[in-house]
């Protein structure tokens, strides 16, 4: 691969990961469409059928959901793309990517991006996240979302330096690629406030997420351990590994189950089996498989993870 190359820095920025930063923002945003929109579009919606009013009310809520949404969906994917580069960077400095690494190659420690442009590239990343931001920010001028945004540039730099080798990682997960994003999708949305089945989504989905924690991990268990990461796994060990990845998918359609049933939804929450039934039958394939082909299982539970977010979306929006 050439140095510093389009090619290099799209392998940097881990696309597969991408996922887990979207599903979230999705179901925030797709309950925010339920609570505070749905209806009022609707309305608009037969108005305009019987000549009441034109169709520009009702595609004004469409404009009035939709660019907080983006905005919320690219200032996550902007902040992933960072995490991963400083993941990248500082895994590199500390020797953690060493020459038995199981994961897949990393920039920095392959050379395909020199020390020096990943320092610039993760500056740029984290200018352009604080941009949309505070872009969000102009948008609904609520000064904890100034807060907010610090507290996940922080989280950005902290997980890889700090947390992911005190074995917080899962929690910083919970947090940052579940209750956070969700919760405050839904709160840049519609300025309205936090409710049970937003805060049940919200652990459902940052559950979920952890599962691509959970499998990165057991992966690196071994190795982990001589560099010092003291993960849950390298705490608990390996079979605890397995199980835990089983049961963030179990606790995780529960939590969009209840969520769904408290919105009246019980009948839609069905769908949720589809994400069980996948995250069964890979975990099945899962606890049979060890060493550098646990590598395309990392692609297979972003796919779950995705997934979820998608069948709690269309559970809130049908």
């Amino acid at each position: 691969m050439k140095k510093n190359s389009i090619q290099a820095w799209i392998a940097a920025s881990r696309p597969k990961t991408l996922a887990g930063a979207a599903a979230p923002v999705i179901v925030g945003g797709s309950l925010a469409w339920h609570d505070g929109y749905q209806d009022a579009y609707k309305k608009a919606q037969e108005l305009a059928a019987n000549n009441v009013c034109s169709q520009d009310l009702a595609n004004q809520h469409i404009v009035l959901f939709s660019i907080p949404f983006l905005l919320c969906l690219l200032f996550a994917l902007m902040m992933q793309i960072d995490a991963n580069l400083v993941n990248d960077y500082f895994d590199c400095k500390k020797g953690t990517d060493r020459e038995d690494r199981l994961g897949p190659a990393r920039a920095c420690a392959q050379g395909w991006i020199s020390p020096k442009s990943m320092i610039t590239g993760i500056a740029i990343c984290t200018l352009l996240s604080c941009v949309i931001g505070l872009t969000i920010f102009m948008w609904n001028i609520q000064w904890e979302l100034i807060l907010v945004g610090l507290a996940c540039v922080a989280g950005c730099f902290l997980y890889t330096t700090k947390f992911s080798y005190l074995g917080l990682g899962d929690l910083l997960v919970l947090v940052f690629f579940g209750i956070v994003p969700v919760g405050f999708t839904y709160y840049v949305i519609t300025r309205g406030e936090w409710t049970t089945p937003l805060l049940l989504a919200g652990l459902g989905t940052g559950l979920a997420t952890d599962t691509l924690l959970m499998v990165n991990n057991y992966r690196d268990r071994n190795q982990d351990l001589i560099s010092g990461k003291k993960t849950l796994v390298v705490r608990f060990g390996g079979k605890f590994g397995l199980a835990s990845y089983l049961t963030l998918g179990i606790a995780a359609a529960a939590l969009g189950v209840a969520a769904c049933v408290i919105i009246d939804k019980p009948v839609h929450s069905l769908l949720i089996i589809i994400y069980l039934l996948l995250h069964t039958a890979t975990w099945l394939k899962l606890r049979e498989t060890d060493g550098k082909e646990l590598n395309a299982f990392l692609g297979k539970t972003s796919r779950n993870i995705l997934l979820y977010g998608l069948v709690l979306t269309l559970c809130f929006a049908l």
